[in-house]
């Protein structure tokens, strides 16, 4: 017995060890809740079943992988059948999805039983903050990485300009005056409270209700701040020409945006495409009727980001409208649009030999392909539904008629890409040239011990639930005011990805030795320093 358990905790060491750069930053999360165990593999809150975490993310699209509240329900579902789950039985037809290759044209492609030794060749980047800031640096200090004054200046600038030419068109206003840097500065820290504070509406701040709040309100009068989000504008003119009309007002932003993300920080060898967790807050929606939710308007957008799996920084974001006059947008076929999307997040991340994990509406033979040839390496999971499968051999796609032992997997390769069908309550794929096929890796479990699977399974399980931690804890922080105007949408989550990049920095400098500020604290300090106030304790 006592061997038995000397095995398994040498098995978990061997695995842990393989994430040891997961585990160290696990602290940048701020705030370790309870779900923060020394597993590295997954988060043991009460109402996360670790054992379905890949269930759960094969199950639905990419981006709804991350919300633990739905997933136990789902996983419980799902786990009562066996093809069902991360990516069906191909609609129960022996032909295989679309695309996809029979045994003597698999052959003729190169597809083989025969696995060889994959080795990715050493990372090309040291990782972490590009520069060193001061053991003094402010919360402010941080997010101004992202937003200097020269970028609130040109708001000042083109808030100013909108307001002349409107009310050129439309009569003067009275009430207006223009707007100062200062003045544009706590606009921004107003806003930003929302995201502390929860608030519905940021005009609750001026209330007398429960979100009011006085130590902030002093600094601007409502209506001040009212005239200010009428006429606020980051480009006043639409400009003659510009390939992507749709989101001219807000994409100089973007673009400065990214450069800085690029600027201020390395990430590590591991990123992950997906779509983040920006919707509603899970807890306002329970509570909400169904006419209320109707109200809500869809999101006319949809963001992707590419992200180090070892701190959670996101280094890209692509924006791009659902209808409209976006070059994307005219693309109906989702898994072209999805691999435009993953090219433009990695334009930048050619030769260093970095690798990157897709969910389904990704993941495809002939993008893994292109990228391999850039030495970017790739880890995807593959569905029936959702993928392109084009290329791929149709007897790895379907269930066979023998039942599958958990645990159990077949590979094929051709070249050096595997395609690996695993077998755990469920059957799932994967598509990698990122992990040797011939390396065994194991899914730990806290009730039923550990499964074993192959090394690209194991790398697949740590870091995607990585992101879901990230997803988890940064979504409660995002700004909660709600415009209508998409570019405004499209701002306000822009400003929230910059703060919680700006919060994981923070974590890895000296400032944080000194201070050791919480996510939620760090939130507070911004907009008590972005308003200017000089008590500026956090306040709890």
């Amino acid at each position: 017995m006592a061997e038995c358990g000397r095995k398994a905790l040498s098995l978990l060491e061997a695995a842990r060890s393989r994430y040891e750069s997961l585990q160290i930053s696990d602290d940048v999360f701020g705030e370790s809740g309870d779900d923060s165990s020394d597993n590295p593999f997954y988060s043991t809150s009460g109402d996360s079943d670790s054992d379905n975490y890949i269930a759960e993310v094969g199950e639905e699209e990419q981006h709804q992988h991350h919300h633990h509240h739905h997933h136990q329900k789902r996983a419980e579902k799902e786990s009562g059948h066996s093809g069902g789950a991360g990516g069906g039985t191909g609609g129960g037809s022996a032909a295989g999805p679309p695309g996809s290759l029979s045994r003597s044209q698999a052959e003729e492609e190169g597809w083989t039983e025969t696995l060889q030794d994959v080795t990715v060749p050493p990372y090309k980047e040291t990782y972490g903050p590009a520069q060193k800031m001061l053991a003094t640096a402010t919360a402010l200090d941080f997010f101004q990485l992202f937003v200097p004054d020269n970028c609130i200046q040109n708001m000042v600038t083109q808030t100013n300009m909108y307001a002349k030419k409107f009310q050129e068109r439309f009569g003067s206003d009275d009430g207006w005056r223009p707007v100062t840097a200062q003045e544009m500065k706590a606009f921004l820290g107003f806003v930003t409270s929302t995201s502390v504070h929860r608030c519905e509406s940021v005009l609750s701040i001026w209330s007398s209700g429960f979100f009011s709040n006085r130590s902030i309100a002093l600094k601007m009068s409502q209506a001040r701040f009212e005239k200010i989000l009428k006429y606020f504008h980051i480009v006043a003119f639409r400009p003659s020409q510009g390939s992507n009309q749709g989101l001219y007002k807000i994409q100089p932003f973007l673009d400065s945006l990214q450069q800085s993300f690029s600027c201020t920080f390395r990430p590590s060898q591991t990123q992950v495409l997906h779509e983040p967790l920006i919707d509603e807050d899970p807890v306002f929606i329970t509570t909400c009727t169904e006419r209320e939710l109707r109200k809500r308007k869809k999101r006319k957008f949809s963001l992707w980001v590419r992200q180090c799996t070892s701190t959670g920084f996101i280094c890209q974001i692509s924006v791009h409208l659902k209808e409209g006059t976006d070059g994307l947008a005219a693309l109906k076929n989702k898994p072209q649009l999805h691999s435009l999307v993953a090219k433009q997040l990695c334009q930048n991340i050619s030769g260093r030999n970095t690798i990157i994990f897709t969910g389904p509406s990704i993941t495809s033979l002939s993008l893994f392909s292109e990228f391999s040839k850039q030495d970017i390496y790739c880890c995807g999971l593959l569905s029936t539904r959702k993928s392109d499968c084009t290329g791929l051999p149709q007897n790895m796609l379907v269930c066979g008629s023998t039942p599958a032992q958990r645990g159990q997997s077949r590979v094929m390769m051709k070249g050096t890409m595997s395609l690996i069908s695993w077998y755990n309550k469920g059957h799932f794929r994967f598509l990698t040239n990122a992990y040797s096929p011939t390396k065994q890796g194991m899914i730990i479990k806290r009730k039923s011990g550990e499964i074993p699977c192959p090394l690209a399974v194991e790398a697949f399980a740590a870091h995607l639930s990585y992101i879901c931690k990230y997803d988890d804890k940064y979504s409660k922080y995002f700004i909660f005011h709600k415009p209508n105007k998409t570019w405004q949408q499209v701002f306000w989550l822009s400003i929230s990805i910059a703060i919680n990049n700006a919060y994981i920095l923070y974590k890895m400098s000296d400032a944080y030795t000194v201070k050791r500020y919480s996510r939620a604290q760090f939130g507070e300090r911004l907009v008590r320093e972005l308003l200017d106030l000089d008590d500026c304790s956090p306040t709890q």
